[in-house]
């Protein structure tokens, strides 16, 4: 998930719009927390570069300094407007008086490596499958109360009975691939992969109203992934979610017809608490902290909701899974980075303090959001492998009915 920089301009309309009276502050006030607000749940469109090569040769990459650059691990790089692609791995040195960082060239998987602006990648793979990693999928067509979803099947490396699924959800603003770094340890568990899209993807159908619902509608598509899975002969399946895809999954984890075949969950960098994250939003832009509430409230009201243009109000409380930690009952894995910048550390830290029956809370440091596992890939394989070997103990529906003479 990308929330991008809501900068506090719109608070100046606070002033012009009333000549300093009170009722010209307040309608301000209003009008800036419905930006804010919208800032939120409006799919973002334009995906801008965000990095510059400064320099390459046939081993290297050199950026110029700045926050993604900075820090260790393995990523990819979009060139010429995502056209093409390359991926880089660890420093290899940084020039303090240049003001640049000089990164090992791992490929360039297509299109030409230049001098000039680029795109983080932190997915590091780049397509389906089959062309970023070299793995057999299949395409496959979710059918959604918002229409077809496209996604992707990968099965696992030996032949098993197909009743183990993991299905994949990635992040706000994100693609697909966002969830590939996942499918290797999966499919080497034994685990089948599906990933698939939801409402407001560039390569899905819009919502009702176009706008994220934070997980409140979203769910509903990742639960018609499931029935896709349970067609297909699943009877055991782990949910994973990145960002806001966590919050999704967590609100499916809940309401699923299917729930009692979900045995896991594993959250990386998720949205644990949206008001958490809104709050944090607004001190980072040094919005004050009223008008955050208003934003809060105009999303939930109904009459509010037309001025952020929802079709149905967002109810906050009901996202807050510290609050709602007693009617959760799979075993879940966080994993969450205190370098996260986008969505705050302390609801999984709170969440696995309240639940730490049911919650392995694996923290990591400076891993930028989503970005654990190209911090440190081998720690985050073996995290995810350790934990989808427990839940093997966590017998399928239809083997529990078995066990109980059902």
């Amino acid at each position: 998930m990308k929330v991008r920089q809501l900068v506090a301009r719109p608070v100046l309309i606070a002033g012009a719009a009333g000549g300093g009276s009170a009722v010209g502050a307040a309608a301000g006030s209003v009008a800036a927390a419905a930006w804010f607000a919208r800032r939120l749940l409006t799919p973002d469109e334009l995906q801008p570069d965000d990095v510059a090569i400064v320099a390459h040769d046939d081993e290297s990459v050199t950026f110029a300094a700045g926050p993604d650059p900075d820090v260790p691990g393995r990523y990819g790089v979009w060139l010429d407007g995502g056209a093409g692609h390359a991926r880089v791995g660890q420093i290899v040195e940084r020039d303090e008086a240049a003001a640049t960082v000089r990164r090992e060239l791992i490929a360039v998987d297509r299109g030409t490596l230049g001098v000039g602006p680029a795109r983080w990648n932190q997915y590091y793979y780049w397509d389906r499958p089959s062309v970023s990693m070299g793995l057999p999928d299949e395409e496959v067509v979710v059918t959604s109360e918002v229409g077809a979803l496209p996604g992707w099947i990968v099965r696992p490396e030996e032949p098993a009975s197909g009743r183990d699924w993991a299905v994949l959800v990635h992040g706000r603003g994100a693609r697909k691939e966002e969830t590939l770094r996942a499918v290797p340890v999966l499919r080497a568990a034994g685990w089948t992969c599906l990933v698939a899209a939801y409402r407001n993807d560039r390569d899905a159908p819009r919502g009702p109203d176009g706008r994220y619902n934070l997980g409140l509608s979203e769910w509903r598509d990742v639960e018609a992934a499931i029935r896709t899975a349970v067609a297909e002969g699943a009877e055991r399946i782990v949910l994973f979610g990145w960002s806001m895809g966590g919050a999704i999954v967590l609100q499916t984890l809940r309401r699923s017809r299917h729930a009692d075949r979900i045995v896991g969950v594993c959250l990386n960098s998720a949205v644990i608490d949206w008001d958490a994250v809104l709050r944090h939003h607004g001190r980072l832009n040094h919005l004050p902290g009223p008008l955050v509430r208003i934003a809060r409230r105009l999303m939930g009201s109904r009459r509010g909701r037309a001025l952020v243009g929802l079709i149905e109000p967002i109810d906050l409380a009901h996202t807050d899974w510290v609050a709602r930690a007693d009617e959760l009952d799979v075993p879940i894995l966080l994993i969450h980075s205190t370098g996260d910048t986008v969505v705050p550390f302390a609801p999984a830290a709170a969440l696995a303090q309240r639940r730490p029956d049911i919650v392995r809370f694996e923290p990591w440091d400076r891993a930028r959001h989503c970005r654990e596992w190209n911090y440190d890939p081998e720690r985050w394989e073996s995290v995810v492998s350790s934990f989808v070997a427990g839940l093997q103990c966590v017998p399928a529906p239809l083997d529990r009915a078995r066990a109980s003479g059902e």
